[in-house]
């Protein structure tokens, strides 16, 4: 398995649109998102660094879903499976290259930070930051994949962007959840985006992350892999 990791992990790193989308245009958002203005807030970029980090983290770890809806039409999937690899192995395989390839757009937009925004967070906080959001990106690994293995590959494209585009706004990774209506924010509390982006925001703060947050996502941890298991046996009927 772990030479089709590497395999998957090139592939994906190679492709110039996973490139633009999950690590450039986060980057630039952020950057033009906290410098609107020619103000200088740190406090701000802070938050905006936070919540664009986990941003693209969700876009790339979704992306991991339309390989997958790709691998099925062109009959990648039908080959591994006479292959030695097992189907666990060969989703778990699948979910660890969601869990690589995440990690460049998070480290792209905390350099963003750090080198253009000047912000400045102590040694472990960025490190413990890297971690969170990386760890937290695992729902949505497992969502991207659900919807990969159940849908059509241009399905799985529209389903990814709804998914993205609607957890970023509605859990306040592009703007401040303080600028929703109260039911709107009472709402947000239970999304994993809003959770997720929260795991970073308590460590830019200086203190541990809420138990409830992480109570959260890791309910949504299981539901998501519950949707990724279920849509990999409906697919398997099919490939």
């Amino acid at each position: 398995m772990g030479h089709y990791l590497r395999l998957e992990v090139r592939r994906t790193l190679r492709d110039t649109g996973f490139v633009i989308g999950g690590i450039v245009m986060p980057v630039m958002m952020y950057l033009l998102f906290t410098n609107l203005g020619g103000g200088d807030d740190t406090g701000w970029r802070t938050a905006g660094m936070v919540g664009m980090a986990a941003y693209g983290a969700v876009g790339s770890a979704l992306n991991t879903g339309g390989a997958v809806a790709e691998d099925r039409a062109v009959g990648w999937l039908r080959q591994l499976r006479v292959t030695p690899m097992t189907p666990r192995e060969v989703v778990t395989g699948r979910a660890l290259t969601g869990a690589v390839t995440v990690l460049p757009a998070i480290v792209a937009v905390l350099a963003a930070g750090g080198l253009v925004n000047g912000v400045r967070l102590r040694l472990w906080q960025w490190a413990a930051l890297a971690l969170l959001l990386w760890l937290g990106s695992v729902p949505f690994t497992l969502l991207g994949l659900g919807n990969g293995y159940r849908l059509t590959g241009p399905a799985t494209g529209v389903a990814n962007m709804v998914c993205n585009l609607g957890l970023a706004v509605l859990g306040g990774l592009w703007f401040p959840v303080a600028l929703f209506p109260g039911w709107l924010r009472s709402v947000s509390a239970w999304t994993p985006t809003n959770r997720f982006a929260g795991l970073g925001v308590s460590v830019a703060d200086g203190h541990a992350p809420a138990l409830g947050a992480v109570l959260v996502l890791v309910a949504w941890v299981m539901a998501f892999g519950a949707y990724a298991v279920l849509s990999y046996r409906r697919g398997a009927r099919t490939f």
